[in-house]
């Protein structure tokens, strides 16, 4: 029963009245815009040093299923070898992998190369707080009445996702994480969304923050059957 009530809810996501207000999207442009005039230095910075420490663009971008299902192009800086082809649809990285340059490691670990999908959240591509926007072969929910976002409940859940997927074999990676991963990062959005308020999108705000600056590491695969927070 609850699997079904499950499948439902991804044919046709749930969401709070919050969700879809216009205030919650005034919000998302206010911040967006404040974090690109305040990081507009730092932003030209980081794409100098992304564009001189490999061969490359600065920016790559990536199509991403988005609001009902639209696809839409996300824009990143760029964390690896160009020639290693970031826009092949391998969308999965592992602690370790050789595509990453090595200042893309450190933009990766602080999540600086997040920072063009602010420009994402302006153009209505993005709000700052929803399901992560997924490749085609990833995406769990086609039908979202909702943006995706640049942080979400799964996305705090799962900030260790490399670690965790650091010890899977290569040729396995793909279907472990679709069979064990994706479920649960679904459910973990379809829950936070249903029921978002102006307070928990603070609080996801200020754990997304902290998740930033404060890095611990993850032991083992186990963490992936953890159950969905409650607090969320």
């Amino acid at each position: 029963m609850h699997n079904l009530c499950f499948q439902t809810c991804l044919t046709n996501p749930p969401a709070s009245a919050w969700i879809l207000s216009r205030t919650r999207r005034i919000l998302d442009i206010s911040i967006a815009l404040s974090v690109l005039i305040f990081s507009a230095v730092p932003m030209l910075v980081i794409a100098a040093c992304v564009r001189f420490t490999s061969n490359g663009n600065a920016i790559f971008s990536q199509e991403r299923i988005g609001l009902r299902g639209d696809p839409f192009q996300i824009y990143k800086f760029r964390s690896m070898a160009s020639a290693c082809g970031q826009n092949t649809g391998i969308g999965l990285t592992q602690n370790g992998d050789m595509r990453v340059t090595p200042l893309g490691r450190f933009l990766r670990k602080l999540k600086l190369d997040e920072l063009p999908q602010f420009y994402n959240v302006l153009r209505g591509d993005m709000s700052l707080i929803g399901p992560r926007p997924k490749l085609h072969q990833y995406a769990a929910m086609f039908n979202m009445p909702y943006r995706p976002g640049i942080s979400g409940a799964a996305t705090v859940f799962f900030r260790n996702e490399e670690d965790i997927l650091r010890d899977i074999p290569a040729l396995e990676l793909d279907s472990f994480y679709k069979e064990h991963i994706k479920p649960v990062k679904a459910r973990i959005d379809v829950c936070y969304m249903c029921q978002a308020t102006p307070s928990t999108d603070m609080r996801m705000l200020t754990e997304t923050f902290m998740s930033c600056i404060k890095h611990d590491r993850c032991p083992n695969t186990c963490t992936v059957v953890k159950p969905v927070p409650s607090q969320w």
